[in-house]
């Protein structure tokens, strides 16, 4: 019989030790031993060798079947769109997020309207059940048929949903989770890699759809191991200010649909609430025209989205000019930056220069370069441009303005929101323009420049 056995195991080159170190042995790197579970095998033969008359089951592609994967709704139109288009059974979704965020208070409501038409069980490790009872009466929830359990040990978590078999599961927080298996504490490395193993195990196994929350490092990134976000199908992230009444769920691995997709949440005294048209939400500007704002159409997953790039640019008394961006990319600016000197002949070498996507919006798409450029242009020439303008493209190295994604659904959704004018590169310019909207087409930036300011 398999035998497990207690190692030390480096996490920069793999070697395994049976006690730990300050140092390892094989590559000299220090604090790299975390405890990991080693199976010794004995002389009797394993249930592997047993198998070896059996042929495994082989098949070409064209006779795997490639029906669709059954889906079933959590309750909230905008989780089912990140996730694809609802849940799929047995699948492992990791969300994470900065405290307070709304981790638990999302799937707190799911898991409450899932309960009314399938099994569902709350696993909390960090509450008690009198805080998870006193949040759903507090977000007026149905309590009458979700479960709560409070435990930490993985073992028993996986003894009681054998018994009680939920359709979905949910785990707060997987850093919480030990094996008694290892002796490490709860949240080290081979602690969350261990359990998260063995939840998964029985998510593929046992057909559960199971949600776990984890911590985030100071840097945003998801606290353990990276293995972790490889174990799992789907892993989400909760964007947005803890102070702010916006939430923004933004897909970056998921198996069963596109990558990149975003809900969008408003945070109320009732809990999380979906926000179905999120252009109206960003689109929130003030009344009177103002220097330096300017509208782009930003592509998240599978449909356009309206938002304001604000721009200030002021005198710098600094002898390096500071460059600031919030929701952008600060290297993208610079180089931009440099374009419009070379090409439009503007120079900001002495200048401050600070961007901002109004909502809390990370815009990493290269279709924000003209917008951009124009929002700094408005703002350093102290000139509005109109509300009903609409500015994206792409601009190169050598100022050309390059086409994007998705440009005659960003056109439409402008228009859909009262647009009468778009600046946009010629490779996206469409054959009609849509109803009330004139398109105006670039390929350079000198032609955007004149037509922004003609």
């Amino acid at each position: 019989m398999a035998k497990a056995k207690r190692m030390y195991g480096c996490t920069e080159c793999g070697a395994t030790f049976p006690k730990w170190a300050g140092q390892c042995g094989e590559c000299g790197t220090w604090n790299t031993l975390t405890e990991t579970m080693i199976e010794a095998h004995t002389a009797a033969p394993s249930t592997r060798a047993s198998w070896a008359g059996e042929q495994a089951n082989i098949k070409t592609l064209a006779e795997v079947s490639i029906s669709e994967v059954p889906r079933f709704s959590t309750g909230s139109a905008e989780l089912d769109r990140v996730l694809g288009g609802g849940l799929v059974d047995g699948s492992v979704v990791l969300i994470g997020g900065d405290p307070g965020i709304g981790k638990s208070t999302i799937l707190l409501q799911t898991l409450c309207n899932i309960a009314a038409r399938m099994p569902a069980l709350y696993v909390t490790g960090e509450e008690s059940q009198q805080q998870v009872a006193m949040r759903a009466r507090r977000l007026d929830l149905p309590q009458d048929q979700l479960k709560v359990m409070t435990e930490t040990c993985i073992e028993l978590i996986i003894e009681t949903a054998k018994r009680e078999k939920p359709k979905v599961m949910v785990i707060d927080s997987i850093q919480t989770i030990f094996t008694e298996q290892l002796q490490s504490a709860p949240g080290g490395v081979s602690q969350v890699r261990e359990s998260a193993a063995l939840l998964v195990r029985y998510a593929k196994q046992s057909g559960t759809a199971i949600f776990l929350v984890g911590h985030v490092t100071k840097e945003g990134a998801l606290a353990g191991p990276r293995v972790l976000e490889h174990m799992v199908d789907t892993v989400l992230y909760f964007e947005g200010e803890s102070d702010g009444r916006l939430r923004l769920l933004r897909a970056v691995k998921n198996r069963f649909g596109a990558i990149n997709e975003l809900g969008v949440f408003g945070m109320t005294d009732k809990g999380l609430k979906e926000v179905s048209n999120p252009s109206a939400i960003f689109l929130t500007r003030a009344q009177e025209e103002v220097p330096g704002s300017v509208v782009m159409a930003t592509w998240e997953g599978t449909r356009p989205m309206l938002v304001e790039v604000q721009a200030l640019v002021d005198t710098s008394h600094m002898a390096n000019p500071r460059r600031v961006t919030v929701g952008l990319d600060q290297n993208r600016l610079a180089m931009l930056l440099a374009v419009l000197h070379r090409h439009g002949t503007i120079p900001t070498y002495d200048q401050d220069v600070f961007l901002n996507v109004v909502g809390g919006v990370k815009v990493l798409e290269t279709a924000s370069d003209l917008a951009l450029l124009a929002a700094v242009m408005s703002s350093l020439r102290n000139k509005p441009l109109p509300h009903d303008l609409l500015v994206f493209g792409e601009v190169g190295l050598s100022g050309e303005i390059r086409p994007v994604p998705s440009g005659q659904e960003r056109l439409k959704e402008a228009a859909k929101h009262g647009f009468k004018r778009a600046i946009v590169p010629k490779g996206n310019a469409p054959k009609e323009s849509p109803p009330g909207l004139t398109v105006i087409a670039v390929t350079r930036l000198e032609q955007a420049l004149d037509a922004l300011f003609e």
